[in-house]
């Protein structure tokens, strides 16, 4: 089992752009995959993990509704945003400037086969990221993603999370709001999930910035040792 994890940070790149690498890296593994059942082969396959910064944009899962996106097409070129309907799980989420947006590309055949506890260490890196910034993150049972104050009138989501696998290989991931601009979301159902609100990193802790470099070797960190993986 190769546990070994190839990083790439990508800066700020089109949404598009990124999709179409992640689908070519997607590729790439299953069919690595479907040679080593062919022909009874047992070549290692790859694990990828993307960091990216996205311009603004709204992406809507298979299981979405169009309706969770509350603005016109014009709309939208006013606020220099685009729109994508894609083939993650999960509704309508927006990525944008100062989100961390990590995409894991891995065979879970090399760590373990199951896709609920893949979901469930994804959350637990953010949560033990935001630990180390004296916030307790939780789970909202029922609802993926991080969150702060499950269960009362304050609940506030902080990361979105959306997946696609086949075969195991796993693509798509996490949005971390680091420094993210909270005026976008009030343009979508954010997930889906009516009256709850979407919060950052920098508003919980009062700051006009945090550093978003520091945040992404805390979230390496955690996601190497819950996932017992070497990035390289």
């Amino acid at each position: 089992m190769n546990k070994k994890i190839v990083l790439e940070d990508l800066g700020r790149r089109d949404y598009k752009e990124v999709w179409d690498y992640q689908e070519s890296l997607f590729k790439t593994v299953l069919d690595l995959k479907i040679k080593n059942r062919r022909e009874e082969t047992n070549l290692p396959t790859p694990n990828h993990f993307l960091f990216v910064e996205h311009p603004h944009v709204y992406t809507l899962g298979k299981s979405g509704d169009i309706s969770n996106l509350l603005i016109s097409e014009e709309q939208l070129k006013a606020k220099e945003a685009t729109f994508y309907k894609i083939n993650r799980g999960g509704d309508i989420t927006y990525h944008g400037p100062g989100q961390v947006v990590g995409y894991p590309i891995l065979d879970l055949e090399n760590f373990f086969t199951d896709i609920h506890k893949y979901l469930r260490l994804l959350e637990e890196t953010i949560i033990h990221t935001m630990a180390e910034y004296g916030l307790k993150a939780e789970r909202s049972p029922g609802e993926t993603g991080v969150w702060l104050d499950v269960g009362t009138p304050f609940a506030r989501k902080i990361c979105a999370m959306g997946v696609r696998a086949s075969r195991w290989v796993t693509m798509h991931g996490f949005a971390f709001n680091v420094n993210a601009d909270l005026g976008y979301f009030d343009n979508i159902v954010p997930c889906g999930i009516k009256e709850k609100a979407v919060t950052s990193l920098n508003v919980e802790l009062g700051k006009a910035k945090v550093d978003e470099k520091e945040v992404k070797q805390k979230l390496l960190k955690h996601f190497s040792a819950l996932f017992e993986a070497e990035f390289i």
